[in-house]
């Protein structure tokens, strides 16, 4: 009977001060009702087997120790009763956080994937048409190229994640459009463990650096350079740096690219991960992500 009024009632929808206002009453009551009941048994019992002449109302009235095992055993099973529901309730809850923090955070990963993929398709038109007049042939390459490195990179960002692997084959595929521009001037070297190849990272992260180094350091070179990708798995993070020639503006801020990167990986990896733009010396700059490396990443 309790549980049906409790239900009917929602009590297990109430805060934690109200439901106890309830229940001690209730309890109360459960062991009064539970003396009646003990009481009225052991009357039947007594009046029929025992005893034929049985003083009902003074039967009734026994009230120790009835009183107080009703009341251990109301309080035992109310208790028991509404902390299993209240338990359930928090269970569900954190469900629903986790649920909705995990909509959140995909909803800004979302977000900032949606307005890096303009940024670097703004940046390779802007090499196609330099080409356009001067060299349609390799334009036409151009546009080729683009067509494929886009299709690659918008289905890729619908995971997320990429693997380094992957990742390599976009940055190959942008340097060989970049050099249709910069020809001699722009070379790349490339240094991978084979060990981190299946590790995934979030997608275009590398080859927004890539192209960083292009727009801040190769293209107001006139001879041009290297640019040295490194990548390599140090104790218990991976990192992925970046070097080209070229010196740090301290007076320009920094771009879209590089603040919705470092957003990403703060949601990502939960500041786990970092990513740090220095001065090597006077004609190198290093841009390096950290992440840590997770077994489970590796596919």
């Amino acid at each position: 009977m309790y549980r049906i009024y409790a239900l009917k009632a929602e009590w297990s929808k109430l805060p934690i001060k109200q439901l106890i206002v309830r229940v001690i009453p209730s309890i109360l009551l459960l062991a009064i009702l539970y003396v009646f009941i003990s009481n009225l048994k052991w009357i039947v019992f007594r009046t029929f087997f025992v005893i034929k002449n049985v003083d009902f109302f003074k039967s009734m009235m026994f009230w120790d120790p009835i009183l107080l095992t009703g009341l251990r055993l109301m309080s035992i099973w109310v208790l028991a009763y509404h902390l299993y529901h209240y338990y359930q309730k928090e269970v569900v809850t954190a469900k629903e956080n986790a649920q909705l923090s995990l909509i959140a955070k995909q909803a800004q990963l979302d977000n900032l994937s949606a307005q890096l993929n303009p940024h670097f398709l703004f940046n390779s038109l802007n090499s196609i048409k330099s080409l356009v007049i001067e060299n349609p042939d390799t334009a036409r390459r151009s546009i080729d190229l683009l067509s494929d490195l886009l299709r690659s990179s918008l289905y890729e960002k619908e995971k997320g994640l990429i693997t380094i692997k992957e990742e390599l084959s976009l940055v190959k595929d942008y340097i060989e459009l970049e050099k249709m521009r910069f020809e001699e001037r722009l070379h790349l070297e490339i240094s991978v463990d084979k060990i981190v190849h299946n590790f995934k990272i979030p997608t275009l992260s590398i080859q927004l650096l890539v192209e960083n180094a292009i727009k801040h350091g190769i293209d107001l070179i006139v001879k041009g350079g290297t640019i040295s990708l490194i990548i390599k798995k140090q104790k218990d993070f991976i990192e992925m740096i970046v070097r080209n020639p070229g010196t740090i503006d301290d007076t320009k801020r920094a771009g879209l690219g590089l603040k919705n990167l470092q957003k990403r990986l703060t949601i990502q990896y939960k500041n786990k991960a970092t990513f740090n733009l220095t001065q090597t010396n006077t004609e190198e700059v290093e841009a390096k992500i950290t992440i840590p490396f997770i077994a489970d990443e590796n596919i």
